[in-house]
């Protein structure tokens, strides 16, 4: 399958990352890639850059080497209220928000408690994609997330370098990939590329799609009019 947009990579910036976004956007071109998110880590993870980094992101052009660059952030959830570590002001001006859970900012390990911090967190308008949330430690019901997701319109993101490196467990993410299909929720598949070589690698994560015939009309990131429409639909005012 191809895909025309990766919606969560990182630069230097996020210090245990290894390339700017200039070498980031020069390898999407090389593999077609029209779109790229900037998803640099925000404040409370340790290795974050500083806010400016994400306050002056619009000094950036629209696209680079021809890849359209949506200025966003990683943002982490910080606590049962799904508050996360970017101001509403900042937000607002963002192109793309993902909300992760890492583990030196909040974690839990109540299925109650990861359920009613998703909520919270689907219910802020300015979240897009809920990031790696096969990456948390309780044995949680992937149907509920399924479900709690779809209802609120977030993208669920399976994420290849978290399954690459063992953070995912096979069968966690297998449980997600059929709920999501048996509730038609809506997914991007992600690379999470910390070096520039790995940004649209998604193999790992292509082969259980396909082993369990999810349908592409749920992905919205393999193609580019789709992950549009959905982005002009929130944000009116992007230029794409």
């Amino acid at each position: 399958m191809k895909y025309e947009a990766d919606l969560h990579t990182h630069t230097l910036a996020s210090t245990h990352a290894y390339s700017t976004i200039l070498e980031n956007c020069r390898a999407s071109a090389r593999k077609g890639i029209k779109m790229i998110a900037m998803t640099d880590h925000a404040p409370m993870e340790p290795d974050s850059p500083h806010i400016w980094h994400i306050e002056n992101l619009n000094v950036l052009p629209d696209k680079i080497e021809g890849v359209r660059v949506l200025k966003g952030v990683e943002a982490n959830i910080c606590n049962v209220d799904g508050k996360l570590d970017i101001s509403e002001r900042v937000l607002n001006r963002l192109e793309w928000v993902i909300a992760s859970f890492h583990s030196p900012v909040y974690w839990t390990d109540s299925v109650e408690e990861l359920y009613n911090t998703y909520k919270k967190v689907c219910q802020n308008t300015y979240v897009d994609l809920i990031g790696h949330p096969t990456t948390a430690s309780v044995d949680y019901d992937a149907e509920e997330l399924a479900k709690l997701f779809k209802e609120y319109d977030k993208l669920v993101e399976l994420n290849e370098a978290s399954l690459v490196s063992g953070r995912t467990k096979r069968n966690k993410l297998i449980d997600l990939i059929k709920a999501c299909k048996k509730y038609e929720t809506f997914v991007a598949v992600d690379s999470d590329a910390h070096f520039c070589d790995r940004i649209g690698d998604v193999s790992n994560v292509e082969k259980l799609i396909n082993e369990l015939d999810f349908p592409k009309k749920l992905i919205v990131n393999n193609d580019y009019e789709k992950i549009k429409e959905r982005l002009l639909k929130k944000r009116p005012w992007i230029e794409l």
